[in-house]
């Protein structure tokens, strides 16, 4: 299994179930790792056959800035399900993080893991 990853994608959002945590946009920032095959790709110096951060990026990036979840438990859900579907990922590995959420702490967040990584070691 070949990872492809994007570290530090920081994305304005309306997060939190407070009332001043609705009012205004604050950021997450996303760590995703991602399951594929770089080989035939590689083979032939073509992106088209494997997952393009670019992209990837740029789809999460629309999907969160327009959404308004309360928990960042079910933002995280929903970017998993949005990239393993919508780029045929096989497993991933996401952490979001709300660095404005504790005045005491650098950040806070949630780390998951779904779909099958090679070796058939399903994780939800």
């Amino acid at each position: 299994m070949d990872i492809v990853y994007i570290r530090g994608l920081r994305i304005d959002t309306v997060i939190g179930i407070f009332d001043f945590e609705r009012a205004h946009r604050q950021p997450v920032v996303l760590d995703l790792e991602m399951a594929t095959d770089i080989r035939p790709s590689a083979a032939i110096d073509e992106i088209g056959l494997t997952v393009s951060y670019k992209d990837v990026s740029e789809r999460l990036i629309a999907f969160v800035e327009n959404s308004e979840y309360q928990l960042v438990e079910t933002l995280a859900e929903e970017c998993a399900a949005l990239v393993m579907n919508e780029f045929s990922v096989p497993w991933l590995r996401l952490q979001l993080g709300k660095p404005q959420a504790l005045s005491r702490a650098a950040d806070v967040g949630i780390i998951i893991e779904r779909g099958v990584r090679q070796g058939g070691v399903d994780c939800g």
